[in-house]
Formats: C-alpha cells, structure tokens, sequence
C-alpha cells in the first residue's frame, strides 16, 4: 500500500529537513484570501504589461510582500507534479486628500468626502511567474471594506494555487497592480534539483521508487541515523534515473533514512526518514539488538538505532520461574546503545542477569552474566540486606513469592510458593550462620544494604543422601522377594519370553495378496480381508492400497517388487481364487501364454501368471504360496489341479487352517487361532453376504467354477 509523497528538499546548512508537501487535487488555479476580505480570479491569463507608475488620488490597495511555498499538483493518485503557491501580502497606500479652501466650503465639502470615505478599495493584482521555457501571468481582483481602510496598514493577504514547475528550475516571480502605483515586487527562487521518492510495500518487499528524468546522475545512500553518536552508512550507489530500489522488510528500522543529490559540485544532499513510525521497523530492531557482557563486570547493548528501553538487574534461580528484578544495584534507566557500561557490583555470579524492558513494559532482551566464564546457573540462595537509620538492619531470602524474612514461621504464602518459602524459612537460621561465618559471597554494598549469595549444595546433598538410602533398602527388599519366590519368577519369565517370540514372529511375516477384480462387490470382500488379517497382526500387500504406485509403475513391476520383498523376508503370496480367477490361470494354461493384455493396467493378477504359474510347473511354489476361495463363490474342484500342489482352504470354513499357513507352524496356542479366526470370520459376514447377491446364489457360484473347469 503506497505511502504518501515526500519531496526530497533542499537542506539547510548542514542539517537536512525533510517537508511533507500538500495535494491539490485537480489542474484547475484557484484563489483564497484572508478573512474579510474577498477575491477573484480572472479565466485563463493576461497580458503581461506593467505599464509605467501613475498617482494615486485616494488610497489604493498596493502589494507589499510575496511570499512562496511549495506543494504538488496531482491530477491522479501517483501523477503530481511540483507547483510553486504564492501569498501575496497587500496594504492601503496612500490618503484621503483635503480641499484646499476647506473653510470656505464648510460643511459641504465634508457631505462630498463622506460618500468615498465609506465605500470600499478594489484593486486589480497581477502575478507575473517566469521559469525556463514557462512564462504566465494571471489577473486577481481583490475587494477591501471600508473598515479595514486604514492608511498605511496592512489589510491581510491574498493566496494563489498555483504555477507549475520543474524540478531544479529557477523561478521568478513579478506582483503589481493594474494600474500600477508602486514599483513591483520581485521574487527568485531555486527549486529543489532533487527527484521524487515514493515509499510503497508489496508483500515481503519495500520499493523505493525515485522518479527522476531519464540519464539524470544522482547519489543515494541509505544509513542509520543515530541519536547517540554520528551516523552509520548502510548503503552507496551512484544511479542514473529512473531507479526502483527494493528492501526487505526485514532491513527496516525506525532510524534508516535516505540521502539523494545530484552529482554536481557542491550539490546540496537532502535526507528523509519514512519508517520512523513503522511497527515493523520496531520489531526488527529489537531482533537486530545483541546483549553483550564484558569482563569483568561490564555489558554493552548493540543495536542500529537507540531503543526506547530501559535496563535493570534481576535475579535468574535455578528452578526457573521469572528473573526477579533487583532495585538497589541498578536502577532502571534509559538505555545507551553501543557504549560500555559498568555494573555498580564487588562480585559477578552465574544467577546475576540484565533485562532490557521496553517503553511498554514488555522484557525484550535477557542475559545472564559471564555464564562462560562462571558456568551455568546455581542453586545460591540470594540474601537481601536493608540498613535503615539508627543502624536498624534486616535479612531476607529471594524467592519466588518475594522476599521471606529470615527466622520467620508465622508468614501465610499461597500454595504455589509454600514450597519455597518453607525452604527458607526452614533454613533461616543455617543461612544466618553461613553468613556470620563468611560460607556467602557478598555480591553489592552500600550504605542502603547489600546482597550475599549463600551456596545451598550441602543442604541438597543431605537430602540426596536420603533418597539413595531408601532407594537402596527398596532394592534390597525387592531382592528378597525374587529369591523367595524363584520358582514362580522363572515360569512367568518363560511365558512371557513364548509370547513375546510369537508376537514378534506373527508381527514379522510379509503377506502378498493376489485375486482377479471380478467386481466391485468382490473387491470389497478382498478389502475386508486385507483389513482382517491386519489385525493379527500381519503384514499385508494387495492392490487395493497401491493404486497410485500401481499405475505409475505399471502391474507387472509392482507384483515383482512386492513379491520378491515378500519372499526375501520369509513371508507368503496367497492366490485367491475367484471364477474369474480360475478363467484367467485356465486361458493362460491353454494359450500357453500372458492374456494380460485384455484385462486393464490394474489388474496386478493378470500380470503375475507369467511368475506365479512357472513356480508351480517347476515346483517351487510349496512353502512360499497358499491357496485360498470363498466357500460361497466356488467348489474346491474348480481350482485348477495345478494349483494343489499348496493348501488351497476354502473360507471362512477353513479360516484355523487358512491363518496357520500365513502365521508358520508353532507360533500360536490353538485357543488363540480360534479367537482370531472367529474375528476375522465376523469381519468378512458382511462383506460375503453383499458378493453373494450380485453373483448369483451360491449354486450359481458353483456352476460358474464347474463349467470352468469344463473347458479344459
């Protein structure tokens, strides 16, 4: 979203100012004027004739001052062009002239003076404006009541809108009445010889657009303007116009200005700032800002732009919870970045962190000091002492809940700090005479307190020490009871090392299931087989589930890759058989030859006869395939003889048998197979019964398989 237009101004000494132009909106010139006062422009300009000065009889409207200011002409959103405005300040010249014989002509001569002096002053104003190759002049009529006609004094100001003109032109500018009373006036002005810059985002990206006239030469720099310090350059590059300059919005900051001048000898540079208010910039600043701790007791913050944060010092225990901020030896206080700073410490400590807290009190930054030098976080207590007058002193431990006084039990904390507040309260006494003893470590001093750093590793260790000791006698107990009891372990760990194999064993075996797709009502039977047999669990392949590698690899090479990884690790194909299944092995048997080519690119058992039929011609097929057909759908007899050289189980009468085979021998109790077949048997009900009814009965089934095997 485009940003509003800045012209790029000129600079004044050696400090760039940056104005924001006005939009008019329209070409049309217009005219305003001071209250009281009323104006009008002329349509279209005037001949530019100053004619020579004449007198004035009576007063007259003069022009006394001009004045210009500069705004954009925009006669689209992004079409603007530079426009020179002009206030021209006007004052009453001249008197009223007195008859010479006034007395003799008394009252009357005053009658004849009244009328005049309360009319009001009309005066004709024209603007002369010249600007290589431009020249204009336009024509105001300006009307003064008598009220304001005073002799001398100036009646207010008259505001054109507007002249056009280049950029880097020299304008003049001429003011005078018509007839012309006093000498004109005269105006030149230098215009800004620098282009334009629209700033305008798109997506992750910040354009700089500079519109500039084509084969201009010019400069552009981008830096950090900093508060603290002299600036930092960033960016260079001398460019012809036009250019379109893109950013990441990730580089912006609210301190990145721009500088552009033309290439000329002592030209002048004008600088702009747009992101100064930009949240972006915000963000990324803190993500650019670093935490540096100096040796030995010293941190600086680095960072391209000031940052408008404070800093303190807190406290990080070791059982996590918020660093807890420490008042006395740093008070919070506006950040200077990239300058070292000293802590007000005698000592550092591992706990001891700096918080950077920005302007709405968010913790944006945290470091804990010297952690390489002084190892990770301890488990210290940290003591706060307080000196009042009269030299009243008082101890507290730093802990999660606040600051507990030492030796004090009658304190009521709430129940998520309890524990903590227990602990030193239950110390209270121990941690005075560690201190008493000089065991603490003194770590700030001053007439206000001090803080003390009281290691708590031995009073850890005496707890520790406990645990392991019940840990031990635990151990032991346990110890007695297993040799007690030894008879009964050893049968349990029998049983359990029995069932773990045959777990791991059914778990192991591969299974690649091949059928004929008959149709989808048989399709879905294959399906709720798959599933089944998942739940054993088994390992399943079928075609139903490889689809998408099915079509791009083509069925003959998906069944060889499935069935040599089903057969390298130890598992088994199953051949379903199905009436079209029987058609297909007795079309082969007879044709001597694949009929693949008939039946369609997902037909994966199709394209399997040409391996899986010359494994059983050649007697490889025992041990690595099993038969198998739906009871319902075919008679044993239909199966080709060729094929009997595995089991071949109907289903689901056979399913105890059916789910040995693909399981190996031994691996399951026989009250196990049973409660799985009858599993797999209630999950095929209904899918079988929805394949009976688009074949036909079950006798038709059984026809289909006998004139089948008729064929051959």
């Amino acid at each position: 979203m485009p940003v509003p237009w800045f012209l790029l101004s000129l600079a004044l000494g050696r400090s760039p100012v940056v104005l924001s132009l006005e939009r008019l909106a329209g070409p049309q010139d217009a005219v305003r004027c001071s209250p009281g006062l009323s104006c009008h422009l002329w349509d279209g300009d005037v001949l530019c004739l100053p004619g020579s000065i004449v007198s004035a009889p009576e007063p007259v409207l003069v022009p006394t001052h001009l004045q210009t200011e500069l705004v954009l002409r925009c006669h689209q959103e992004t079409d603007c062009e530079l426009c020179v405005r002009v206030v021209i300040h006007l004052t009453v010249h001249g008197h009223w002239e007195k008859p010479e014989d006034e007395e003799r002509f008394g009252r009357a001569a005053d009658l004849e003076l009244e009328e005049p002096r309360n009319a009001s002053l009309q005066a004709q104003v024209v603007l002369s404006f010249q600007a290589y190759p431009t020249a204009r002049c336009v024509l105001l009529e300006v009307q003064v009541p008598a009220a304001l006609v005073q002799p001398g004094q100036s009646v207010g100001s008259v505001v054109f809108d507007c002249f056009e003109a280049a950029l880097g032109a020299e304008v003049r500018i001429w003011s005078y009445t018509q007839p012309r009373y006093k000498k004109e006036l005269n105006f030149t002005q230098q215009l800004p010889a620098l282009p334009w810059l629209n700033v305008s985002a798109d997506g992750d990206d910040v354009h700089l657009v500079l519109e500039v006239s084509e084969e201009q030469h010019f400069g552009l720099s981008l830096y950090w303007n900093q508060v603290q310090g002299p600036t930092k350059p960033w960016w260079h590059r001398n460019l012809t116009g036009p250019q379109t300059i893109t950013l990441n919005h990730t580089d912006l900051v609210p301190c990145l200005c721009i500088q552009v001048w033309p290439l000329k000898l002592d030209s002048v540079r004008t600088s702009i700032c747009p992101f100064r208010k930009d949240p972006r910039a915000y963000r990324n600043l803190w993500r650019a800002t670093r935490l540096q701790l100096l040796h030995p007791l010293g941190w600086r913050l680095d960072a391209p732009c000031s940052l408008p944060a404070e800093a303190s010092l807190c406290w990080q225990a070791l059982g996590g919870g918020p660093c807890q901020s420490l008042v006395p030896p740093l008070p919070r206080e506006n950040v200077t970045v990239n300058k070292a700073l000293d802590f007000p410490l005698l000592k550092g400590h591992p706990n001891l962190c700096v918080q950077q807290v920005s302007s709405w009190e968010k913790v944006q930054l945290q470091e804990c000091l010297w952690s390489d030098s002084l190892g990770p976080l301890k488990d210290d207590m940290l003591l706060v002492e307080t000196r009042g007058p009269q030299a009243n002193r008082s101890l507290c431990a730093l802990e999660l809940s606040g600051c507990t006084p030492l030796l004090s039990r009658a304190s009521t904390v709430t129940a998520p700090y309890l524990l903590a507040w227990q602990r030193a309260a239950r110390l209270g006494e121990q941690l005075l005479q560690d201190l008493q003893s000089g065991q603490c470590l003194q770590l700030w001093d001053d007439d206000l307190g001090a803080l003390w750093a009281c290691p708590m590793d031995k009073y850890i260790h005496q707890r520790w020490a406990l645990v392991w000791l019940a840990c031990l006698l635990f151990a032991a107990v346990l110890f007695l009871l297993l040799l007690l009891k030894k008879d009964h372990v050893k049968v349990w760990l029998r049983l359990l090392k029995e069932d773990v194999r045959a777990g791991v064993a059914s778990r192991g075996r591969a299974a690649l299931l091949l059928y004929s797709a008959d149709n989808a009502d048989f399709e879905r039977l294959v399906g709720a087989l798959a599933s089944a047999l998942c739940q054993l669990p088994l390992r399943v392949a079928v075609d139903l589930w490889s689809r998408r590698e099915l079509s791009a690899q083509g069925a003959l090479a998906w069944f060889h890759a499935q069935r040599r990884q089903t057969l390298q690790e130890g598992g088994v194909v199953v051949l379903l058989f199905s009436p079209g299944a029987v058609a297909l092995c007795r079309e082969w048997l007879q044709d001597g030859a694949s009929a693949t080519g008939a039946h369609g690119p997902h037909d994966a058992f199709a394209a399997s006869l040409n391996c899986v039929l010359p494994d059983f011609m050649q007697g490889r097929a025992p041990g690595r395939y099993v038969g198998a057909y739906f009871d319902s759908l075919l008679r044993r007899d239909a199966v080709p003889s060729l094929f009997l050289a595995v089991p071949v189980l109907a289903l689901p009468s056979q399913l105890p048998d059916f789910l040995r085979a693909l399981q190996g021998p031994g691996l399951s109790h026989p009250g196990r197979l049973a409660d799985r077949a009858e599993q797999v048997s209630q999950a095929l009900q209904p899918a079988l019964g929805c394949c009976v009814g688009p074949l036909g009965t079950p006798e038709t089934g059984r026809e289909m398989g006998l004139e089948a095997g008729d064929e051959t």
